[in-house]
């Protein structure tokens, strides 16, 4: 079983995140924690040691982007999929760079999460 942390400033979201994949893994992934900052994140990644994190770019204070530039840092494997409204091709490619595994554009679709955790949990 995989745990995973979820980080988005909207509660909404962590909520429709979370739901998804507890109904689409039926207990083979787990949602270890929620962050609402890119502070937070780090935070919790480094309290839980979760083996993936889903991470919003746009928050407050800062963005994910310098969450995974320090959550890279902590722990080179980290495994992180940018869960973004913002798609632009530039700001994918930027993600990539600093550690980010996969990209996920907003609205959510559940065959696009699923796919994007079974590719980078590796199962």
């Amino acid at each position: 079983m995989s745990t995973i942390l979820i980080v988005d400033d909207s509660k909404f979201m962590r909520l429709t995140l979370k739901n998804l994949i507890e109904k689409s893994f039926s207990g083979a992934h787990t949602v270890a924690g929620e962050a609402g900052s890119a502070k937070e994140a780090v935070q919790k990644y480094q309290e839980l040691k979760p083996d993936l994190v889903t991470m919003d770019i746009i928050m407050p204070e800062e963005s994910g982007l310098e969450a995974v530039k320090r959550i890279v840092a902590i722990d080179g494997n980290a495994k992180i999929i940018m869960v973004s409204a913002m798609g632009q091709e530039k700001i994918v490619e930027e993600a990539m760079m600093l550690g980010a595994r996969s990209f996920i554009v907003k609205p959510v679709k559940t065959e696009d999460l699923i796919k994007s955790i079974e590719k980078v949990i590796g199962r």
